[in-house]
């Protein structure tokens, strides 16, 4: 078996081989790392992402060109926010987290916001460590660290990552902040949106354990994140905390099967590659040869969900339906198997999903019956 430096060495030049000659690797963000953990199962989404593919170029040769991603109008919308919440020394983001997480601290009263400004993100990310460091040290005193730069390997690659704000409590721990402009409704949000927001500062809290793991002692970093969003129909911050223990899991596992997309890489056919540029027959049989697993929450996390929900409805795919319905149908994996099985035209009678389904269609034809008396 060859060494571990010369095995990273080969997947890089395979991994460049699938972008294509000259292609630069798309840099890895937190949202992406989080739309991976949403669906672990994708093995399209591993290796594209693994070889740092740029899917939305991708979807637009394959002709199905992406929606995905937020409006100019609602960047904006953010930006402001996110200013607001910040002013003044994150006078008012400080207060949310004393009153929120850590409720028997001291006033966060003249916290310390350090310049994280460095040349390129390599620069930034050993400021924001150095910052880290200090404020941890400094015990008894809360420090802001805004828009700081972390550092997670993907792949053999390092990610860079960059949170909204990372607050360093007066005992020594950390909290990850991610601030929003979808609107907090009585005190609850969008069941979905939050749960991408998790996802998301789930990655951010790997990030920052791979930073206190290099201090001795090192630090705790809090699972609980603060989550800043707008207040009813106002502009005004309100705040809640979120358990990211779930996320954070679902997340680590993912990286580290991330980790093995040689494996994915190995099974492609010789010659197998990505690039844009290519006749799009090549590019669709390179595309198709990774096997995709596709639900509907893709629509709002991947650049190529066009693409593999219009072929998996041409395949007929349960999974067009969602993956609650996925999950009832057992081994009945296309729409042609679940009509014949209510039919009574195949399937195992022992079968639950084949007993519902035969169940479901007498009582329907039944219904049909009574109402055409």
């Amino acid at each position: 078996m060859p060494p571990p430096r010369t095995r990273g060495t080969a997947l890089r030049r395979r991994l460049a081989e699938l972008r294509g000659p000259g292609v630069p690797a798309k840099a890895l963000d937190a949202r992406a790392l989080a739309a991976l953990a949403a669906n672990p199962g994708c093995s399209r989404r591993a290796i594209l992402d693994g070889a740092g593919v740029n899917k939305t170029a991708l979807a637009s040769a394959l002709g199905s060109p992406s929606a995905f991603g937020q409006s100019q109008f609602a960047l904006t919308r953010g930006n402001a926010f996110e200013a607001k919440v910040k002013a003044d020394g994150g006078t008012e983001l400080l207060r949310l987290v004393h009153e929120r997480l850590d409720p028997h601290a001291e006033p966060p009263a003249g916290a310390s916001v350090p310049d994280l400004t460095a040349v390129g993100p390599e620069g930034r990310t050993a400021r924001t460590a150095l910052a880290l460091r200090e404020a941890t040290a400094a015990a008894g005193t809360w420090t802001l660290l805004d828009h700081p730069m972390l550092a997670l390997d993907v792949a053999g690659s390092p990610a860079f990552l960059e949170p909204d704000a990372v607050v360093v409590h007066p005992d020594g721990s950390w909290t990850v902040v991610e601030i929003k402009s979808f609107p907090m409704l009585d005190g609850s949000a969008d069941p979905a949106k939050v749960g991408a927001a998790a996802r998301q500062a789930a990655v951010y809290v790997l990030a920052l354990e791979r930073v206190a793991a290099r201090l001795d002692p090192a630090p705790p970093v809090r699972h609980r994140v603060l989550l800043v969003c707008p207040k009813d129909f106002s502009n005004l911050p309100t705040a809640s905390a979120v358990d990211v223990r779930k996320q954070r899991a679902v997340t680590h596992r993912q990286l580290a099967r991330l980790t093995r997309i040689e494996d994915i890489a190995d099974a492609l056919p010789e010659g197998t590659c990505f690039s844009p540029e290519l006749p799009a027959d090549r590019l669709l049989a390179a595309v198709e040869s990774v096997p995709a697993t596709y639900a509907p929450e893709c629509l709002s996390a991947c650049e190529l969900a066009f693409h593999c929900r219009g072929r998996s409805r041409e395949a007929g795919a349960v999974t067009t339906l969602g993956r609650p319905v996925r999950a009832e149908l057992g081994a009945l994996t296309t729409v042609e198997d679940v009509l014949a099985a209510a039919r009574g035209e195949a399937g195992d009678p022992d079968d639950p999903a084949v007993a519902a389904l035969r169940r479901a269609a007498r009582l329907r034809g039944e219904a049909l019956e009574a109402m055409c008396r």
